[in-house]
Order: structure tokens, then sequence, then C-alpha cells
């Protein structure tokens, strides 16, 4: 596919690295990854570390985030900013992991995710974690697949439970830190389902019925805890960034290596659609399309001598935001082990984001000048 428009990205990484909070994003000589952890820590290997501060000024927006409150029965979802039913709002989300390989596609129900990591395992591939606010009536969600450690982390920002089909075997002492439905023990058992028209293992799924049974039987807390107060900052109008704040960015890649995927905003929906693997990107229903997108740069490194990766989702780095088709250079931060990560301008203010779905992109820091961003 041709690209269009001249990339900045050189530009805004030579302002990113100059202003870094140490060694000036230069990478560190055989630093280890440190996340940290209350359960144990597995064994960590040297990794790249990039570690910034974002280096835009500060954002003006003079009527700010919206206010969560509820009005007519509805309220603003955690997750979206949306108004929804305050039943739904009010829930618990639920993270499943999916699949993508090519032989599981497409995957099922992702269309409906409000939220979606997308994190790579072992061997370049890469693999989701779908977050559903609504997801009662969805038949099929899926394929669903193993769980890392680092997803473990992403679904407790949410306060969400977290589905997944087995585990490595570094990310099972951090399963203690989430309420999981494992589709291969005793806590997941009536959850999933296999089908017959694609080939093990890729013909795991789930549904939205089955997930409420399983949560029910399990006892799982089922409203949002007392001291959540939601993951992002939403625009109460349609938003976009000050020119002084970011530069237009139409078309970007985060670099992964083997699916090679892209998004392409579109003016006239105000969402950016996805692409990979040479194509659209296409779920069950219809190609994926989302209305912020967010580079998360992490330090990583490998367990011991295996392939499986071990990422740093604590300590902090550079990264790029991408909303109402602008970009903005950003930092972000984790609020303690299990807090939400938030992302922070150049004067320490938390960017704000577009009502509806969000989509973020965590690669390794050591691919941050790899990344390609193009304007009109």
């Amino acid at each position: 596919m041709r690209r269009r428009g001249r990339a900045f990205i050189i530009g805004i990484g030579i302002m990113m690295a100059a202003a870094a909070l140490s060694g000036c994003g230069k990478k560190a000589e055989e630093a280890a990854v440190t996340t940290e952890a209350p359960t144990e820590t597995p064994e960590e290997t040297k990794t790249i570390v990039l570690e910034t501060e974002p280096t835009t000024e500060a954002e003006t927006e003079p009527e700010g985030p919206e206010e969560r409150k509820e009005v007519d029965g509805k309220i603003q979802s955690y997750l979206t900013g949306e108004m929804v039913d305050v039943a739904k709002a009010n829930r618990r989300p639920v993270a499943v992991m999916m699949s993508n390989d090519k032989a599981s596609l497409p995957q099922y129900g992702i269309n409906r995710a409000d939220v979606v990591y997308e994190a790579p395992v072992e061997g370049d591939m890469n693999r989701y974690m779908a977050i559903f606010e609504d997801y009662d009536d969805i038949e099929r969600i899926g394929s669903v697949r193993s769980c890392r450690t680092y997803y473990t982390y992403f679904a407790r920002e949410y306060d969400a439970i977290y589905a997944h089909y087995g585990q490595s075997t570094f990310a099972v002492p951090y399963l203690k830190n989430v309420d999981n439905i494992n589709g291969v023990d005793g806590t997941g058992g009536n959850a999933f389902y296999r089908t017959k028209d694609k080939k093990a293992p890729h013909n795991a799924y789930t549904s939205g019925a089955k997930l409420n049974k399983t949560i029910g039987q399990l006892g799982y807390r089922t409203s949002y805890s007392d001291t959540y107060t939601g993951h992002f900052q939403f625009s109460k109008n349609a938003y976009v960034p000050a020119e002084s704040d970011a530069k237009d960015a139409y078309k970007f890649y985060p670099s992964y290596t083997m699916n090679n995927p892209w998004f392409e905003y579109n003016e006239s929906d105000g969402k950016y659609h996805r692409f990979q693997y040479g194509g659209k990107h296409n779920g069950d229903g219809g190609q994926i399309a989302v209305n912020n997108v967010i580079f998360q740069y992490v330090e990583w490194g490998h367990y011991a001598s295996t392939d499986y990766l071990n990422i740093n989702v604590h300590k902090g780095g550079a990264g790029y935001v991408f909303t109402g088709g602008k970009c903005v250079p950003v930092s972000w931060k984790k609020d303690g082990d299990f807090g939400p990560t938030r992302y922070y301008d150049s004067e320490g203010k938390e960017v704000m984001l577009n009502k509806g779905k969000t989509w973020i992109c965590i690669v390794g820091a050591d691919r941050y000048s790899k990344a390609e961003i193009y304007g009109k």
C-alpha cells in the first residue's frame, strides 16, 4: 500500500530524546527488567531501556475532561467515555485473551471490544486482550489463547475479570493477582467451547452467556471496586489536540514485525481503521476501527534462556497518543502495582482522548525509532 505524506517520526524522536529523564534516551548497558510484583519475581535478563518525558507544549482544553455523572439512567463509561446504561457502566468488564495467528482469523467479538491491548509474545507473534463492557449477547468470542505475565497487570488496571485458556509457566504466580477464568483448570470449565471450523489450538471460544454464568459460579464481584476511578480522561466534545502540541498523523505503523499492522485515519468518521498482514484487519463484524490509538514503549527482555518475554509495565517511559487525526508525544506512568497507566504531555498534564474505543500497542523501547508516522 503506498504510504502518504512525509514522515515526521525522526524530528519527534530527536525532540523526545532531548528530553530524556536519564541517558538522553540512549540504550542502557546490560539493564535488567525490574517489574515490581507482590508475588515472586521471575528471573530477569538484560533489556533495552528508554526513559523519556514528552517534549510537547501544554495542551489547552477550555472545557476539560467530562465529569462522570448519571443522567436519565445513563452514565459515562469508564472504558469509552460514552453515555451507557448505568447497570452496564458500573459492572466490571471482562478481558479476553485472543489469538492473532493467521490460522485463527478472524477474531470473533473484537469489533465489540471497548479497549484492546496488543502486545508481542514469543516468536514475534502478537496477541490481544480485548476488554468488553457490553458483552452479554455475544455468542462467539475468540479464539481464546493463553495468558502471559504482563496481561494480568493490564486486566487489573481496569478491574476486569480476565478470561484465558491456560498460561505460560512464568505467569502462574501472577494469576493470583487478578480474578480470572482459566480454560485449563476448574475455574473455567464451563466458560469455553470448541468449534469444528478451526483446528486446535485456534478453536477455543467463549460467549457472553458462558462468561456470566462462570462469573456467578466463581462468586466474583460484579461491580467495580469502590476505589476504582477510571483509566482515561475523555473530552466533553469532539477533540483535536492543539497544533502546538501535536502533528498530523493520518497513517502510522507501530513496527511490529510479523503482522506489520498500521492504522489510517478517516476524517469522515473520526476513526482509525486498522490493517495488518497486508490488508484490512477484519473481525467478524468487519474492519476494526477505533477512536484512539496509543503506542506505549516498554522495557523488555526474556525469561532466562527462553523465548518468553518479560515486559516491564511499571517503570514508565515514552509513547504517542493518536486522537482526532493528531499525534501527541507523551510519557506514561503507572499508578502503583495495579493502578491505571496514565499518559502525560510535556507539562505533566494528562492527555485527553476522544470518546469511543481505544487500541493500545505495547512496543519494546528498542523499537521506538522504528515507528513510522505520516501526515496527510
